[in-house]
């Protein structure tokens, strides 16, 4: 993947800081990213490596009722990776398209799953959250495309 077509905010709490603008979508369109927060930073590991992999990863799941994945959705509010001695933990704060969601108990397993094991991660927990609620204005142009709204 190419980094500087990437939307990814990388934000520390250290001096480690990094803006990637763009985490790789399909299309060139500006749309909110989630933040990548990476707490403790350790220099020998490639943060934007590890977040390209969780994108992919997470791009591999689809919304059962759209031809869409869920991060060209939009339903991926946050990203956080910790660093511990035994390698890196990520906590993913996403939503669903509404609460009433059929699939509200698979989805997310699914993407703790994938990205766990795409991203070599020694352990990965996913939070549903309702806000702020989800809306269209959050997905990708391409998103918009397929599910011709746009």
């Amino acid at each position: 993947m190419n980094p500087s077509n990437s939307r990814l905010n990388v934000l520390s709490n250290h001096d480690f800081v990094r803006d990637i603008r763009d985490a790789p979508r399909e299309d060139s369109s500006f749309v909110e990213s989630p933040l990548l927060v990476l707490d403790e930073p350790r220099r020998d590991i490639n943060y934007d490596d590890i977040g390209e992999k969780i994108i992919a990863a997470i791009r591999t799941v689809f919304d059962p009722e759209l031809p869409v994945n869920l991060f060209d959705l939009g339903l991926i509010y946050g990203i956080e990776l910790k660093s511990l001695d035994s390698g890196l933990t990520a906590h993913i704060k996403m939503t669903l398209t509404s609460p009433g969601c059929p699939v509200a108990g698979t989805l997310p397993g699914e993407v703790q799953r994938k990205v766990q094991a795409a991203a070599g991660l020694v352990s990965t927990t996913v939070e549903l959250v309702w806000q702020p609620a989800w809306s269209k204005s959050r997905m990708s142009e391409a998103a918009l495309l397929e599910c011709g709204l746009l």
